[in-house]
């Protein structure tokens, strides 16, 4: 076995991989950039380098630097993690020529598979079910559309060389083609150095299932069963379980065998995945990843074994742990990716400081990279969990993750935790009747958060009392104090556009608060509040100039107002057009006294592995282009503006 290993990777994958090679005895090496000096995985090894600035391209994907550091630090092995240079088979072959040791498979079996074109001919040889698609050579606009003519609309267009959703399009009519496929050629050149795509026909209501597979030097293949990934929004995997519900043994069987072939027909070793289409009780092959997944937890936790320990032994040699005839399915398990992103803007990353950040302990298990304080940039995926839940069957492992979901509570970024909550409570999800369509079919899980309850308010308005009655100096406190009169607070909260004036005032079951028509009895305790006797579980999170309010893992944000301050101007967008978060400029669409429609694309934005694209707001005409591609912009940056805007 190794003696030292190097993570060529960073956040929770990282932190996973570390965990285990500990407990094995291996000495870590961690890589970091300038953005991720002060990153957990660089506190969790015990080695660290700096390899290069923020962006990956001069970081996490500098192949020559990592091996320098390797050598530098006596590392015998990398584990590359996923993404990154995770499925670079020139990596793996700089590895090899440095006597180094990859932990994954050979360089021949990621190209054999790394290419879905590739792949997919390869399947077809071997007598694997394929989605009726095009994944030829040629890539010129007029061959890719006389080819999506021909499979017949809808098609999905997907990046030959990538994964995770980058480069993927789905394309309803033939006058969207053009678009798509440039969109998916930029993403993909910018995510994968690699801008060939594939076409296929685009299944309406499909299942994403996935097997597990391992190798090893000797030759032995198994599958590890499989898991159901349908729940996706932008191509990317929300929550996962396994065993697929409602899986037949006789189709299992024939998934994992099929899975098996794949692997044995390109000489494979270590772990991988190989993803199917299906509808009903049909399959097709669609890609095979060449690493470890994000999802890889829920198969650890149904079989009861640790995939990156099975990596480790397998790279150094080593037999599989167990064979095919030994492995079995114990109990039910579900991954849910908490993600910094709001779903209400369809799911754009959220950039900031994790200013408050609790998960939960004892009732699941909570794969992270980051801590209270660290920061969600631009540059990498915004990932900032995974909370993994299991039980006996499928019903108590989800109860136990809508558990867990409650129990979260985050402060500096918005988040998909009413998301993922809203799909565990959902009739159909809890009935498995799933596909790739879920939450577009479930449009009221993307709704706003609702209005708060009285409870919530009085514990907004009582945070920002006890924030007060922290000032020592009588003479500074802002507690409404006047010589002989009752002592009465006003405050005033903001929610949502709306004003909440609230009367305080002492009680002996603590606070009388009154607002509009409303009027209680209130106190904090610890881990909650009372309200008119009644006792609530929550947290309240005072932040400068707002409040947040957390109760089963829900945020409601309250602004204050102070009442002395002079009106702020109010500011008109009008015809603006501002980058919503950071990013680079990946494509400028008009110029200068162009026309343009609502809903035009004008800028195409390239930010935390995705692209976005921003429209007009209204019909106008450019009269300024503030941006040129390749620019890098801070969010709220004005692009483009339009005059004569006409709603």
């Amino acid at each position: 076995m190794f003696a030292k290993l190097l993570i060529a990777n960073r956040g929770e994958i990282a932190c996973r991989v570390i965990r285990t090679a500990r407990a094995m005895g291996i000495a870590t090496v961690a890589v970091y950039s300038d953005a991720d000096a002060d990153a957990l995985h660089v506190s969790m090894a015990d080695e660290a380098y700096r390899i290069g600035p923020a962006p990956a391209r001069e970081s996490y994907l500098r192949s020559d630097v990592i091996l320098e550091v390797a050598r530098r630090s006596g590392a015998q092995a990398i584990h590359p993690g996923y993404g990154f240079l995770s499925e670079n088979a020139d990596f793996a072959e700089a590895c090899a020529a440095a006597g180094i040791v990859f932990v994954g498979p050979p360089a021949s079996a990621i190209r054999a598979m790394g290419g879905k074109s590739e792949a997919k001919a390869l399947m077809a040889q071997a007598g694997v079910p394929l989605v009726p698609g095009y994944h030829g050579e040629a890539q010129d606009f007029a061959t890719l559309q006389a080819e999506a003519e021909k499979i017949g609309y809808p098609v999905l267009i997907k990046a030959s060389a990538g994964g995770g959703g980058k480069g993927m399009r789905v394309v309803a009519h033939a006058d969207a083609l053009q678009a798509a496929i440039e969109g998916a050629q930029r993403e993909a050149r910018s995510s994968f150095g690699d801008d060939r795509l594939l076409i296929e026909r685009y299944l309406t209501q499909p299942r994403h299932i996935e097997i597990q597979v391992f190798a090893d030097q000797q030759g032995n293949v198994v599958y590890l069963f499989e898991r159901d990934c349908s729940v996706q929004r932008r191509h990317q995997k929300v929550i996962e379980e396994a065993p697929a519900p409602g899986m037949a043994e006789t189709m299992r069987a024939a998934m994992g065998e099929a899975a098996v072939a794949a692997a044995r027909a390109v000489g494979y070793v270590g772990a991988g995945t190989v993803e199917f289409i299906v509808e009903a009780d049909r399959f097709a092959f669609m890609e095979m990843n060449t690493r470890l997944q994000v999802e890889h937890p829920v198969t650890e936790a149904i079989t009861g074994q640790d995939l990156v320990q099975w990596q480790l032994l397998v790279a150094a040699g080593g037999r599989l742990p167990l064979l095919q005839h030994e492995l079995a399915i114990t109990g039910h398990a579900f991954e849910a990716r908490l993600y910094a992103e709001d779903p209400q803007r369809d799911f754009l990353p959220s950039i900031g400081t994790l200013s408050h950040l609790r998960l939960p302990e004892g009732t699941a298990r909570i794969d992270a990279g980051v801590r209270q304080g660290d920061r969600i940039s631009v540059n990498y995926d915004p990932m900032i969990a995974k909370i993994i839940t299991h039980g006996p069957d499928r019903a108590t492992a989800l109860a136990r993750m809508a558990q867990a979901l409650a129990a979260c509570e985050v402060v500096g970024v918005q988040t998909n935790l009413g998301l993922l909550a809203d799909i565990v409570a959902n009739a159909d999800f809890a009935a498995s009747l799933v596909d790739t369509g879920f939450i577009g079919r479930h449009p009221e899980m993307l709704a706003p958060v609702a209005a708060p309850d009285d409870t919530i308010i009085a514990a907004a308005v009582l945070a920002v009392l006890q924030s007060h009655a922290a000032d020592a100096d009588p003479w500074s406190a802002r507690d409404g104090w006047l010589l002989n009169l009752p002592l009465v607070q006003t405050l005033v909260l903001l929610n949502n556009g709306e004003r909440i004036i609230a009367a305080v005032s002492p009680d002996p079951g603590g606070w009388h608060v009154r607002w509009g028509g409303t009027e209680c009895t209130a106190c904090m305790v610890n881990g909650g509040i009372i309200v008119n006797a009644a006792r609530s579980k929550l947290s309240a999170i005072l932040q400068g100039d707002r409040v947040v309010v957390i109760q089963g893992g829900i945020n409601y944000v309250f602004g204050l107002v102070d009442t002395l301050a002079p009106p702020a101007a109010a500011l008109s967008l009008g015809g603006q057009v501002r980058a919503p978060i950071p990013g680079r400029v990946a494509g400028v669409n008009v110029a200068v006294g162009d026309s343009v429609t609502r809903g035009q694309v004008l800028v195409m934005l390239e930010a935390m592995k995705m692209e976005l694209s921003l429209t007009a707001p209204a019909d106008g005409v450019v009269s300024t282009v503030l941006c040129a591609v390749g620019d890098m912009v801070d969010e709220g940056r004005q692009l483009v503006e339009l005059a004569a805007v006409t709603a």
